[in-house]
């Protein structure tokens, strides 16, 4: 009879380990998602930033033309990404473009003056702050997530439950490791 007991307890604890892991590893999943979407909010308002900047640019520079298709197609690309990978892959190209634009504004001092494009100028550079901010963190909790999966026993019930490890937001291009200088 006291055997049976034993075993039952043991049973529970094992069941309780299991379910502490379970949820857990959901805990971390959930949290992996909403920093995500925290990068996304950051990389949409990127977005948004972009047409006014290429329209304030546009004023001065109409013969520019490539630059500004190569901004636009760039920030299409951008935003239609749809893995973690290819976002990485379109924000290369993006932060290229965009750099050939502001090397575009250096031939034109009376645009590096122009006060909506000195506004625009400082919004990017902050939100290049936050998308930075938001990449690290989104970095930092997908470690969590994956090593949470890799470690015993967690593996255990990371396998039983389909558990998939999610992707780093890289930057892949060695030139494009640094930030995108916005200041003049």
């Amino acid at each position: 009879m006291s055997v049976v007991i034993v075993l039952l307890i043991i049973i529970g604890l094992l069941i309780l380990i299991g379910i502490g892991l379970y949820n857990s590893l959901i805990v971390l999943q959930n949290r992996c998602d909403n920093a995500w979407a925290q990068v996304d909010v950051q990389l949409r308002r990127r977005y948004d930033l972009i047409p006014n900047l290429v329209e304030t640019v546009k004023g001065y520079a109409k013969h520019e033309r490539e630059v500004f298709e190569k901004v636009t197609e760039a920030r299409a690309k951008a935003i239609n990404a749809q893995t973690v990978k290819e976002q990485g892959q379109a924000e290369n190209l993006l932060s290229g473009a965009l750099k050939s634009l502001f090397a575009v504004v250096e031939n034109y001092p009376e645009l590096k003056a122009n006060q909506n494009f000195l506004l625009l100028q400082e919004e990017l550079a902050g939100t290049e702050s936050k998308i930075a901010y938001a990449r690290q963190f989104y970095n930092d909790t997908v470690m969590k997530f994956n090593m949470k999966q890799q470690v015993f026993p967690s593996n255990i019930i990371a396998n039983m439950f389909g558990f998939k490890e999610k992707e780093y937001f890289e930057i892949e291009e060695p030139e494009a490791r640094g930030p995108v200088k916005v200041s003049f």
